[in-house]
């Protein structure tokens, strides 16, 4: 209990360095379009009225504040805006679009890394390089319960604990990051895809399964098949399992299983990506999920940490949605 207490305070404590800034000198920020902040997280008039469903993958009545946009210069090959949106109360959501140095309305690549990934890579000069290469914009966020998302809760509500929120609240944020950048006007929304990994994969079907406009999914180590991966993901600590495999608690969840929608995303290219020696998703659940792949899916397996490093390192993970992209007709 004390080791997994004091790697959420870690986590916590993380969240809080995220949020100082950067010694780097060459680095310059212009802010724009500066929101009215909200007084208070139950004043709620400027957002829409709190109607969110978390069960459900649509049901949520969410209301956007104009976002607060800084821009990050200084770099030759792309350029950098950290965006701030929110369209819930005391939950603002750093979003960063890196975009590629002379391209006009290139296709974009959503990332969402699963908890307890912060947004730390977003910030890294080299994953900024990989992402644009070929040019192609990133747009990366954390999901709900995740890095500068996680506050003002008491130490035993995680992401895990509080998992139907986690899940359901996240989906609905992929919908409305979608608005936003759709109204933006210099990216192709028409090519559009996702990359998702762990629970942001797992996030990724859950949203492409109600949203059209992710034309091309690729998902790496997602959870899923609930029972099965709550009983066995070595994420869960022991002490605390017992309590999310209560009927109460997978009842809850239930609705937002992959396994649910995973055979149905037939309309759009789609490749699973199992690394063997994940943990934190259960060999039972990654067969389970291997077993769902609709015909259009592909499967590519890492048996070996040195496989996996080979696909990563060099970026090359990152081309196959690239490819996909690619292929597909440019917004007119």
């Amino acid at each position: 209990m004390l080791r997994f207490t004091f790697r959420k305070v870690l986590y916590s404590l993380g969240a809080v360095l995220a949020c100082l800034p950067s010694p780097r000198p060459s680095i310059a920020y212009q802010l724009v379009e500066a929101s009215q902040p909200i007084a208070s997280p139950s004043n709620s008039s400027e957002l829409g009225a709190a109607s969110e469903d978390w069960a459900s993958l649509e049901k949520a009545n969410l209301k956007a504040i104009p976002p607060l946009v800084g821009t990050i210069g200084g770099y030759s090959d792309y350029t950098v805006e950290l965006i701030q949106v929110q369209w819930r109360p005391a939950d603002p959501i750093d979003l960063y679009v890196i975009k590629p140095r002379g391209f006009t309305r290139p296709p974009a690549i959503l990332y969402l890394y699963g908890f307890p990934s912060d947004t730390d890579r977003f910030q890294n000069d080299e994953f900024r390089k990989l992402v644009t290469r070929g040019g192609f914009a990133a747009v990366g966020f954390v999901s709900a319960l995740t890095g500068h998302r996680y506050h003002d809760r008491p130490m035993r509500e995680w992401f895990v604990s509080e998992l139907q929120e986690a899940m359901g609240s996240s989906v609905h944020d992929v919908k409305m990051i979608l608005d936003y950048l759709s109204k933006r006007g210099d990216l192709d929304v028409n090519r559009l895809g996702m990359f998702g990994q762990g629970s942001g994969a797992t996030i990724g079907i859950l949203a492409a399964a109600v949203d059209a406009r992710i034309k091309a999914l690729d998902l790496l180590d997602p959870w899923g098949n609930w029972p099965d991966w709550l009983a066995h993901s070595d994420l869960i600590p022991e002490e605390e399992r017992a309590d999310y495999l209560k009927p109460d608690f997978l009842g809850k969840v239930a609705p937002l299983d992959p396994i649910l929608y995973l055979p149905k995303l037939n309309r759009c290219p789609l490749r699973l990506q199992d690394v063997l020696y994940d943990g934190n998703t259960p060999m039972s659940v990654k067969k389970r999920i291997e077993s769902a792949l609709p015909p259009n899916g592909e499967l590519t397996i890492y048996k070996t940490r040195k496989e996996f490093q080979e696909v990563i390192g060099d970026g090359q993970i990152l081309e196959w949605m690239k490819q996909q992209l690619a292929s597909m007709p440019p917004e007119k």
